[in-house]
């Protein structure tokens, strides 16, 4: 939708629940920066922009006495940064509605941009409640929603806000549009091969976009601790690895449609097991299936790293959501770094890569592949979500694909 932002006010949505560090600097702007094409669209239309988002959970970290700790999650610390990278001086309210806030929309002139304060810190933004997203409205002229990594959240600002804008005065930004466009380019009629990487820490996590894939991938390789839940549901020994005994049958019906519905289906032959869950363990080289006792799979081992990679070389669209091991401990990244430059590989050589999922992401973002990768989700529950074939609320309230435009 292109909506003529000349003279108005937009209510954008933004994702910017950005890591800080102990001083409350931001230590990753990478959500602030993939904002910024949207809030300067608007600014270069003619428009003046009220932004509006959450930071952490206020709610469930309170102080002592039950209060929420503002000093802790105000959007305030974000504020000199946004300014930075806007070379813009951005103005900041310190309530999200009320009279202040009122007070401050109501002056703002073209050009202008305001930072709202942390959506949850008002009760009625987790309900979705309407009081508060009435008020949210009646601050802008029209809404944008650009905020990828809480569209599953059916949130005041993300979803509730949008029905009280007519449909010619709300709209995706420009991430909203990207994010949409490119799952499509997984979700509908993929170009085949269709290889999935799926890793992670639990199959509960993941079961849903494992039913999923079983009907759309050609190949779907598992890594990560949820690879021995399937070992074990295979007969293997998996000594103290990860596995979530009450998810060993949905393994063994996951396994048994894949071969039922054609679709190869990889876990990790070789793992790199160790005595301890730490970085300085001892660790050594072990079969998958033939873990002894005392010992832990932690990361992929370099046979399975071999055959995950061929298999992507052959193919043409590549999704990727979760870590092959434990990434975090760089004694046991190797796998996912492995299968990062492979992605990176398939993608050179003409294939469309997706990668999704916190621990995926910060993977590829760590190698400096980003630019090497088709697209980077900033969403990671919200892209398991999408690619599960839910449909996300904050994207069904707007009604429309369309995005903005420019």
């Amino acid at each position: 939708m292109d909506i003529d932002f000349k003279g108005k006010k937009a209510l954008i949505r933004v994702d910017f629940n950005v890591p800080l560090d102990e001083n409350y600097i931001v230590k990753d702007d990478t959500r602030i920066r993939r904002a910024l094409p949207t809030i300067k669209h608007v600014l270069e239309a003619g428009g003046a922009v009220i932004l509006l988002s959450h930071l952490g959970r206020p709610g469930k970290k309170r102080k002592e006495d039950g209060s929420i700790d503002r000093e802790r999650f105000t959007l305030k610390h974000v504020v000199d940064r946004l300014s930075e990278l806007m070379v813009l001086e951005v103005q900041f309210c310190d309530e999200t509605v009320g009279e202040k806030a009122q007070a401050m929309t109501s002056a703002l002139n073209p050009g202008e941009l305001l930072l709202l304060e942390n959506t949850r810190f008002n009760d009625g933004e987790k309900t979705g409640d309407e009081n508060f997203a009435q008020a949210l409205s009646e601050l802008g002229d029209v809404y944008v929603n650009d905020a990828f990594g809480t569209a599953h959240r059916a949130h005041a600002s993300t979803t509730t806000v949008a029905q009280f804008f007519t449909e010619d005065c709300k709209c995706f930004g420009k991430l909203m549009g990207n994010e949409l466009e490119n799952a499509k380019k997984v979700t509908d009629n993929p170009e085949r091969p269709f290889v999935a990487i799926v890793g992670g820490a639990k199959v509960s996590d993941k079961i849903l976009l494992l039913e999923k894939l079983l009907d759309e991938a050609d190949t779907i390789i598992v890594g990560g601790g949820m690879a021995y839940t399937f070992f074990k549901a295979q007969g293997g020994s998996i000594g103290n690895s990860l596995v979530e005994e009450d998810r060993i049958d949905v393994a063994k019906k996951v396994l048994s449609l894949a071969e039922g519905k054609g679709v190869k289906f990889l876990l990790p032959q070789d793992s790199i097991i160790a005595d301890d869950f730490a970085n300085d363990a001892n660790s050594k080289m072990s079969a998958s299936g033939d873990i002894p006792d005392g010992w832990m799979g932690l990361d992929i081992g370099p046979y399975a790293i071999q055959a995950f990679q061929e298999a992507i070389q052959e193919a043409k669209t590549i999704v990727w959501n979760g870590p092959m091991g434990v990434f975090e401990m760089d004694a046991f990244a190797n796998g996912t770094k492995e299968v990062a430059l492979a992605v990176a590989k398939a993608t050179e050589n003409g294939a469309f890569s997706l990668v999704g999922g916190g621990d995926s992401v910060a993977a590829v973002t760590k190698m400096n592949l980003s630019k090497k990768v088709s697209y980077v989700s900033t969403g990671g529950g919200a892209m398991l979500e999408l690619l599960e074939g839910k449909v996300l609320p904050g994207v069904k309230a707007i009604e429309t694909v369309d995005s903005v435009e420019g």
